[in-house]
This record gives C-alpha cells, structure tokens and sequence, in this order.
C-alpha cells in the first residue's frame, strides 16, 4: 500500500487485518480494500470479511479515533473534517487498483473519501461499496429522530444489534465505549454530502431487507451519485445483516473486485 502520510500515521489509521495467509495475502494481494466501520464499531469488525477475500484483496481497515488502542482520542464529530483526515494519509493506489467499502456511517465517510481521491489525477477508486447507509440524497433532515441522551443512544443500538449486549450491559465497558458512540451520532446527525454527481466509478449498494433504520429504496438512491455503473443487492436481516452473510458478501466481492494493472 502507498500511503502518503508518515509510518506513524499509517499505523495509527489503518490496520492490515491479514497479514500472513496460506496463498498469500497483505501487502501482495493483487486488490487493495479500504473498509470504513459503522458508527462506534472498530477495524476488528472487518477481519471475518478479510478472511472470506484472501488472497484476492489486501484488506486494510480504518481505526477512527476514541476506540480500542485510540481510546485517548477524541472522536471526529463531523464527517467531513474526518474524510479530509483518511485522505491526508491515503496516497495514491500504485500499480493495484483500490476499493472502498463502508458499512452504516462507514458508508457515508468512505463515500466522502471516494469523491474527495476523485479530484486527484488517477486518484477515483475502481469500486465504491456501500452497505446499509441511506444515500446522501436520502439521509434523514437534520436533528430528526437522533438520540439525545445516554438512554436514547444505547436504546436505538441495541435495536440495530451491531453492539454486544453484554457491553452494552457492563457500566464499565459502556462508559468506555460511549463518547465514540455520541461523538459518531453526532457526525451522522449533521452530515450533509458533497452535493452533486462527483464519482464516476461504479458503485455497489448493499441492504437489508429487514433493516429497522435504512429501508431499501433509500440504499438504492445511492444509483445518483455516480454516474458509473450501479448495482444494488438485498440480504435477509436487519442493520447488521453483513454479520450474517459475511461469506455471501465475500463471495459478490471475490466477482467484483479488480484486478492488478499490467
């Protein structure tokens, strides 16, 4: 991977979730995938997928600030000032084509990530996937429906059920956890896109049929934001329905990713 920022930055940013595989992996895969988490989630939450897509894809995961070994940073509240952060480090592809994946508020900063690496020169990823986040056209108005305490918060997570509910239950855990939760509410209740047809790789919209929070038709309005090819896929489940299929997404992924240049 080329990264423009230092090897402090890199390692601070991204996680290469597979570093060894038998057949081979990391660094010499022929694919480089870029997965953004949902909100309050991890880098970890990518590794399943990484197995699934070994050897076909370098798969390195975004640790946004305030969790796990970041815990002593603050969380980014605004989308947009963290899109600017990722694409500070991230250079350009290389000789591997790269792709970009974000699932929930992963999809909307990967989305924000792509249109940003599209006005450099070869910059635009070959792919963007985003999975179980409404497109920007579709996105909830402003202040509507957001928790607006602690309660509210952990409430409308345990009824997505991307969170563990024994953290979600420990009074300990939880209050480590929280200030990433809040900090990524916020970012999402005031995220307004880059307005406009910015990209035009082709983009894959992925949803839940049963999804509390995102109905399909509004993961299929993400067809208005490319004007490359679009594609839209539904699983069985709710918000977290990748959990479930990890190994269906990993196959559509193996079909769609591209390959090395020359």
């Amino acid at each position: 991977m080329e990264l423009a920022g230092t090897s402090r930055e890199r390692n601070v940013w991204f996680r290469r979730l597979l570093r060894s595989v038998q057949g081979g992996a990391g660094a010499e895969a022929p694919c480089e995938l870029i997965c953004f988490p949902h909100a309050g989630g991890s880098s970890t939450y990518w590794r399943g997928l990484a197995l699934e897509l070994a050897p076909a894809a370098d798969v390195l995961a975004v640790q946004y600030p305030g969790r796990l070994d970041r815990l002593r940073e603050a969380p980014v509240e605004d989308l947009h000032v963290l899109a600017d952060l990722v694409v500070e480090v991230l250079g350009p592809p290389g000789d591997r084509p790269r792709v970009l994946l974000g699932h929930s508020m992963g999809a909307s900063l990967a989305y924000e990530v792509a249109v940003r690496l599209a006005r450099q020169p070869g910059g635009e990823p070959r792919l963007l996937v985003v999975s179980g986040r409404r497109a920007p056209s579709a996105v909830r108005s402003r202040g509507e429906d957001w928790p607006r305490t602690d309660e509210e918060l952990v409430a409308r997570v345990r009824k997505l059920g991307g969170t563990d509910a024994q953290l979600l239950g420990d009074p300990e855990l939880l209050e480590l956890i929280l200030p990433a939760l809040r900090g990524d509410y916020r970012a999402i209740a005031s995220y307004r896109d880059t307005p406009g047809r910015p990209l035009s790789c082709p983009v894959v919209a992925l949803a839940g049929d049963r999804d509390p929070e995102v109905p399909v038709e509004t993961v299929e309005a993400w067809r208005n934001h490319t004007s490359g090819d679009f594609r839209m896929h539904v699983f069985e489940g709710g918000h977290f329905f990748l959990n479930e299929h990890t190994g269906d997404v990993g196959a559509l992924l193996r079909d769609l990713l591209p390959a090395r240049a020359g």
